[in-house]
């Protein structure tokens, strides 16, 4: 019991905080969402919300996007993430601001969500992510790195691949070519990276391997889905025990 809780401690400090500012703060010195829920705000039941991009901007290390879900458009902004116009993803909502003024867009949005990450449609599962109100990997969202020129591996599949088509390829062996963005070793006694690839998404993957921040890898392994390791610290998407080959 005690090398579990010293575990998820471990993760708490390793994971939490990690990258741009809790999304769940409004940027450009706005009003904090209890200060609104408090001035008569509401805060949204959370929930699942897809669509496609039909307008996105980043403005103060916030990315902002409009989507259309086919019965309404609704703004949603997340911490920074490489999107277009077009791409269709998903959000859980959580906190929803009415009125909110962007002093840097130098905008008002009538309604907007502020969300924890921007997903590839398909990749959340619902049971799994409205459970802990947030989304994605839950505590472990990391920051899109802005990685470029990374190839597809041959036979193998894109990081937005892997989580829009988790369904079909949990528990068969996949391969992805990969940037390490963050490596912590030696956590239960296993090594944790994420890898990017320049599509939507951040990849978590478990290893006996060592690599370094930065490094072009190819990882194979088999494809673990909705995996909760408690504390919050779930994944719709994780290889586990990976082999890792650095290029």
């Amino acid at each position: 019991m005690k090398k579990i809780e010293s575990f998820l401690v471990t993760l708490l400090i390793t994971f939490t905080g990690y990258g741009a500012q809790a999304a769940t703060t409004p940027p450009d010195g706005s009003p904090s969402i209890a200060a609104h829920a408090e001035a008569g705000g509401k805060p949204a039941k959370h929930g699942i919300l897809s669509g496609k991009i039909v307008e996105t901007m980043n403005s103060a290390g916030y990315t902002y996007v409009l989507l259309d879900t086919g019965a309404d458009k609704v703004w949603a902004a997340s911490t920074e993430a490489s999107v277009t116009v077009g791409q269709r993803v998903s959000v859980v909502t959580g906190e929803v601001m009415s009125n909110f003024t962007s002093n840097t867009l130098n905008r008002t949005f009538d309604r907007i969500y502020f969300v924890n990450g921007i997903f590839p449609e398909g990749s959340l599962n619902k049971d799994a992510n409205l459970s802990q109100g947030v989304s994605g990997s839950g505590r472990t969202v990391v920051t899109d790195a802005h990685v470029e020129n990374v190839t597809k591996a041959p036979g193998g599949y894109t990081v937005e691949e892997i989580f829009a088509r988790s369904t079909e390829l949990g528990g068969q062996q996949v391969k992805v070519h990969g940037r390490v963005v963050k490596f912590t070793g030696g956590i239960m006694g296993t090594n944790w990276l994420h890898i990017q690839d320049g599509t939507p998404g951040d990849l978590t993957v478990t290893t006996d391997t060592s690599v370094t921040k930065g490094d072009l890898v190819t990882v194979e392994g088999v494809l673990s889905t909705d995996r909760d390791f408690g504390a919050g610290y779930r994944y719709p998407a994780i290889i586990e025990k990976a082999t890792v080959t650095r290029e």
